[in-house]
């Protein structure tokens, strides 16, 4: 992660949970309480967001201490302790909902992705997250893709050239849309990988006749669709089946021989993990 983008993020999102104050935590915890706090996991997760925990409690005050138990990428099973962070009780209080909030989603980001890999061990096929994200929070939910065992597609707009089904119809077809784009990267001297959306086999025979372009991405093609496409493709381009896929029949289009499978629910339709931060007694 880009260290500047993620304390921008923690700076943003502290000051529009904190506003002019915390002020539950100002009306009865005095400034020099000290205290200590546990994450509890409360549910077989791939723990994620750990790494950020980390970061947000230094940004918020360096002198609190965190010993960690586990690490970002760990099975973990339920009541297992993460962390224990101690030092500022108002610190801790404040931050409280803020780092859970991260921790949460990516790490039920994490889980997620590492049930679609499993599906496809022993298969060439690799899992890709799309941009079906939550604004602002693009770089850590694809972080926690990684963790889980995924790949990322483009991070954003810029990065990769993506012909979607727009495109070529704003472009007035595929051939047109293909042309465009190669002579746009030489005026433009961009070095940018190009893929194209392809929304039948006779698509597909469109975009092999054009060529210049580094992936063809089977949109909604049904498994048969998609074992034509690949017998058609033979490896001269990569190739990537998106739209409809889950968990049930990932497999089976892994089988097809594709490259890589795209699947939008990965960071759009997820479940936070249950994980609670606990305050520990005086002793």
């Amino acid at each position: 992660m880009n260290r500047t983008e993620l304390h921008d993020f923690i700076e943003r999102s502290l000051r529009e949970d904190i506003g002019d104050g915390d002020h539950s935590t100002l009306a009865c915890i005095p400034p020099d309480a000290e205290s200590s706090a546990k994450l509890i996991i409360k549910e077989k997760c791939i723990i994620a967001g750990l790494d950020v925990a980390r970061e947000i409690y230094a940004f918020a005050d360096r002198k609190l201490k965190v010993d960690f138990y586990l690490s970002d990428g760990d099975e973990v099973m339920p009541g297992t302790i993460g962390f224990i962070v101690t030092g500022s009780a108002r610190t801790i209080l404040t931050t409280e909902r803020f780092m859970l909030n991260v921790v949460q989603r990516m790490s039920g980001i994490a889980t997620s992705v590492r049930e679609y890999t499993k599906r496809l061990e022993g298969l060439k096929a690799r899992v890709l997250d799309t941009r079906k994200t939550t604004p602002g929070m693009r770089f850590l939910e694809k972080e926690a893709v990684r963790i889980g065992g995924g790949e990322n597609h483009r991070m954003g707009l810029y990065d990769m050239i993506m012909l979607k089904d727009n495109h070529i119809d704003y472009a007035g077809g595929i051939e047109h849309a293909i042309l465009k784009t190669r002579d746009y990267l030489a005026r433009t001297g961009r070095n940018l990988k190009v893929e194209i959306e392809a929304r039948s086999l006779g698509d597909v025979k469109k975009i092999l006749q054009t060529g210049g372009i580094d992936r063809i991405m089977l949109d909604n093609f049904t498994i048969e669709e998609t074992r034509r496409a690949v017998e058609l493709i033979a490896g001269r381009i990569e190739t990537e089946s998106s739209g409809g896929i889950n968990l049930e029949n990932i497999r089976q289009y892994a089988e097809c021989g594709v490259d890589y499978i795209s699947v939008g629910a990965l960071t759009h339709h997820i479940k936070s993990i249950d994980i609670s931060l606990k305050a520990m007694a005086r002793k």
